[in-house]
């Protein structure tokens, strides 16, 4: 079977946005990239890249009948949302940053996994993936589980973006006003996208 190369592009048309753009993961991760640095915010990705295939191969399965009862998403989202806030707050809330910082307060490897099962976007995001691009491997379960493997790499690519950029904040603002800013901004963008999850769309 040949790739259909039209939606080849047009499913990395809807891929590369979604994972490069502002949301939970990758403010998260420029946030705890501001205050921890990159090598710190590496457990917290991969815990990122493990619930987000989890959760995709999930949604590869059933994908259809997920469509066809929104009130998951809908609960989802209020869930997602108020989990989402809290790890703004706390990021708002967090001490001034210290390059030689070694508290083993940051978020983690299960922090990482949790976003994702309570993430409503992301698992309309698959929903939308599998629905609209599923067969572009091919029919049957491991084109889709394919599918997966190449959104995964984009979301990868898309968080460690982010924890890279974070870490360039922490190397630049080390002052404490600065740094107090920066943490608060970041909380409020991550509080702002968790409004946005939950408001009807």
């Amino acid at each position: 079977m040949s790739l259909d190369i039209p939606l080849l592009l047009a499913t990395l048309a809807f891929i590369v946005p979604m994972c490069f753009t502002p949301g939970p993961n990758n403010i998260l991760c420029a946030a705890h990239g501001s205050r921890y640095g990159f090598q710190k915010t590496l457990p917290l990705i991969v815990g990122m890249g493990i619930g987000w295939s989890i959760l995709g191969l999930g949604l590869a399965a059933g994908a259809e009948f997920l469509k066809e009862n929104e009130i998951i998403f809908t609960i989802l989202s209020y869930i997602g949302a108020i989990y989402i806030a809290y790890l703004g707050y706390k990021v708002a809330s967090s001490e001034t940053i210290d390059k030689k910082d070694t508290s083993d307060e940051h978020f983690g490897f299960f922090t990482g996994i949790i976003l994702q099962v309570v993430n409503g976007k992301a698992w309309i995001h698959f929903v939308v993936l599998m629905t609209t691009f599923g067969t572009l491997f091919g029919p049957g379960y491991g084109a889709k589980a394919a599918l997966v493997i190449l959104n995964l790499f984009f979301g990868l690519m898309a968080v460690l973006s982010w924890a890279v950029f974070g870490t360039v904040l922490r190397k630049t603002f080390s002052g404490e006003e600065s740094s107090l800013r920066i943490n608060q901004v970041m909380g409020l963008m991550l509080i702002l996208v968790a409004i946005w999850i939950a408001l009807p769309h």
